[in-house]
């Protein structure tokens, strides 16, 4: 009977702010966005912080969509390359 009330989602490690999300890479963006998925699916912790995760879920979303958008960029900049190697001679 020691807990505190509102202890009981499990810890999280501190999302870095907003200003800091363009230096997150594709793969640790998206690892943080499940984490997210996973905690409001399991609706435990407070509504304070559902509402601060789902904030930073759509933040870290746009982010890996910009991600996604320019890896096509590049790879299409590849496919359209004059005589260099493209991704349609493989099919």
């Amino acid at each position: 009977m020691g807990e505190a009330h509102g202890q009981q989602a499990p810890a999280r490690r501190q999302p870095p702010p907003a200003e800091d999300l363009r230096t997150l890479s594709f793969e640790d963006a998206l690892a943080e966005l499940e984490e997210i998925v996973k905690s409001l699916e399991g609706g435990r912790g407070t509504l304070a912080q559902a509402i601060a995760d789902y904030e930073r879920g759509a933040a870290l979303r746009r982010h890996c969509e910009q991600k996604l958008a320019e890896a096509e960029a590049k790879v299409q900049a590849i496919v359209d390359a004059p005589g260099g190697p493209t991704l349609r001679d493989v099919e």
